[in-house]
């Protein structure tokens, strides 16, 4: 007679909380992953880098092509020279910049951060830079426990010269947009550079070399202020990455032909690999969190994952909470996608608004300035009798080419120049000139008194439908 082992039915036992290395604090190792996300982000990346470092030193019509000139209050953009009293250009495109920012989050939520964000791209670029000299997440790790030695030493030291190239680089390229860069690294060169530019360019890299190789991910969680109102601008609808619930759970380790179903298990095989490769060291498992920085480094990874078990890919993906809410046979007719809202209105319509507006400003904008000041206190009599007044005229060239002036008058009265003004400015330069209108003694209301009302009338030589007009006042005394 066979012996029966009695079978005894026990608990169940809760799943062990692991910490995540954001809840551990202290330093995250990333572990090194590969996937469409992460090489769309490398390209977005690379074509702002290269847009950052490429653009200073980029000539249009003689000058950088990008400049703003604070020593001589000058903006030179693509072949236009804007002025201090163009500023009001600068916030319609910010302001335009802002809603364009707000209405993206409602839509895609923090995808700026995860693709476009300078900290974020610096970041990732200072990760590899850490990757190559001190190896993966796991290496790294080993060898912040070693004790110093040589090899130690050699690591950490071209690990922190290549942070302190980059940092260098990127405060030169930002000074690069204030000053004429090639001036700019020449000066640096050869010891010569102002001592105001000298301290930008290294508080930029000390800055640089802060935030993204020490602060990194601090910067993301605790002192954006982006990050801090974003979840008043999600909705239900709003892209988000999430994990799949209804499908994951429960999690457990199994192997790939094992029916898992049956024992009860969802699809997360509980690897922590999403984990690993999070900048921000979270577990997206645990729902939607102020720290995910929409990169989707835990996508990439899941989908590896999947592909290797032989899983559908989506355990965690790009989807909305409506659609982690719903079941799964919802989710098969409802995809998620742009669902147009009453916020997501307005901000299209405020940008719109701001667009038109701005596209008539720049389209209105004069090519040149004119501004015209009597001077009150000369008021005389030339040698033929004729009342004499004397004006100050401030005349700007806003383009990037010289250019001719001739000044002239429009009046209804017998007012003239005492001589002939024609003068030539150079690309961006501002004159003022002293001018004298006089009145000729044999006009009829040279007996009354009073004043005229007149237009000074300034023309371009070169292109003479450039043309720009400004009204004054003609005082005199009758006989």
């Amino acid at each position: 007679m066979s012996e029966h082992i009695p079978v005894q039915q026990l608990p169940h036992q809760p799943r062990t909380h692991k910490p995540t290395p954001a809840e551990r604090g202290g330093k995250i190792h990333t572990r090194s992953f590969s996937g469409i996300f992460r090489r769309l982000r490398m390209t977005i990346a690379g074509a702002l880098a290269l847009l950052f470092f490429g653009t200073a030193w980029i000539n249009w019509d003689g000058h950088q092509a990008v400049l703003w000139d604070l020593a001589e209050r000058k903006f030179y953009v693509f072949g236009t020279t804007f002025l201090p009293e163009d500023f009001l250009l600068l916030a319609f495109v910010m302001s335009i910049s802002a809603f364009l920012l707000l209405a993206v989050t409602v839509v895609a939520g923090r995808v700026w951060c995860g693709y476009a964000c300078p900290q974020s791209t610096w970041t990732w670029a200072f990760m590899w830079m850490e990757k190559i000299t001190e190896g993966d997440s796991y290496q790294r790790v080993k060898l912040d426990a070693a004790p110093w030695s040589l090899d130690k030493l050699f690591r950490r030291s071209s690990k922190h010269a290549l942070w302190i190239l980059a940092s260098l680089a990127t405060g030169i390229a930002f000074m690069g947009y204030f000053m004429p860069v090639r001036t700019l690294v020449s000066d640096l060169a050869s010891a010569q550079l102002e001592i105001n530019y000298s301290f930008w360019v290294f508080f930029i890299a000390a800055m640089t070399y802060l935030n993204a190789g020490w602060l990194r991910e601090k910067v993301c969680t605790h002192m954006c202020p982006y990050a801090r109102f974003q979840s008043v601008m999600f909705d239900k609808d709003t892209l988000i990455i999430g994990y799949d619930t209804q499908r994951g759970e429960s999690r457990g380790s199994r192997r790939k032909d094992e029916d898992y179903q049956a024992k009860g298990l969802g699809d997360c095989i509980d690897c922590h690999l999403c984990v690993q490769v999070c900048p921000t060291g979270i577990d997206i498992r645990n729902g939607l969190q102020m720290d995910c920085i929409g990169c989707a480094a835990c996508v990439d990874a899941c989908d590896s994952v999947m592909d290797k078990m032989g899983y559908a890919r989506g355990l965690v993906s790009y989807t909305s909470e409506r659609q982690l809410e719903s079941s799964p046979a919802q989710r098969k007719s409802t995809k998620p996608g742009i669902r147009w809202r009453t916020s997501l209105v307005a901000y299209g319509v405020a940008i719109v608004a701001l667009l038109a507006i701005l596209a008539i400003s720049l389209q209105a904008r004069e090519q040149m300035a004119l501004s015209a000041y009597r001077d009150r206190s000369v008021l005389r009599i030339n040698s033929l009798g004729e009342p004499v007044n004397v004006y100050r005229l401030k005349l700007t060239n806003k383009t990037q080419q010289t250019q001719t002036y001739q000044l002239s008058l429009e009046s209804d009265s017998s007012l003239y120049l005492t001589k002939t003004y024609q003068l030539t400015l150079i690309a961006g330069e501002r004159v003022e000139l002293p001018v004298a209108v006089a009145l000729k003694h044999n006009d009829p209301i040279h007996n009354t008194g009073g004043h005229i009302d007149f237009r000074f009338h300034m023309s371009n030589i070169n292109q003479p439908e450039q043309t720009i007009y400004q009204s004054a006042s003609f005082l005199y005394r009758g006989k």
